[in-house]
């Protein structure tokens, strides 16, 4: 009898991953907010006068992205279980949730620099969490072999039956 192979997901590394990628995300935020006010000169989420960090639109933009990579990593998770190719499916979905986020900004009506630096982070986080999500997922993706499965057309005598797990 041929071995029975069920795909899996290692759950504990997954959402391990999901969240570094939520603090990455956070962080990026924060960079891409820094940048636009100190460097830039423009304002994005508040007006300049409240300086290069902000005011408390910066925390809650850093904590709705890594929000937004926590949901990723819940997405990836249910696709996992759930579809024959969830990786296409998931790059599918948030390359296309990504666009939604660079353009709605476009749509606001406010100086052109703050729309366009928005944009811009939003593009950025929504690229990092997709790759990062999606990389992560190949190290979190198992075989499993039920253990009452044997190989043995293809077993040698002096092989023991394969009752373990592939990573």
């Amino acid at each position: 009898m041929a071995d029975m192979e069920r795909p899996g997901v290692n759950a504990a590394r997954l959402w391990a991953s999901g969240l570094a990628t939520a603090v990455v995300a956070a962080l990026l935020a924060i960079v891409g907010i820094m940048i636009a006010r100190g460097i830039l000169d423009v304002p994005v989420l508040a007006p300049k006068g409240e300086g290069v960090w902000g005011n408390a639109n910066t925390f809650t933009y850093a904590l709705l992205s890594g929000a937004a990579a926590l949901l990723a990593t819940g997405l990836m998770h249910l696709l996992v279980l759930a579809v024959s190719t969830p990786r296409q499916f998931f790059t599918w979905i948030m390359v296309l949730a990504t666009l939604i986020a660079v353009v709605l900004p476009l749509t606001l009506t406010v100086e052109p620099g703050a729309k366009v630096a928005t944009a811009v982070i939003n593009l950025a986080i929504g690229l990092a969490i997709t790759i990062i999500i999606n990389s992560a997922t190949s190290a979190a993706l198992v075989v499993r072999r039920d253990r009452g499965a044997t190989d043995a057309a293809t077993r040698q005598w002096n092989q023991p039956p394969n009752t373990y797990y592939d990573s």
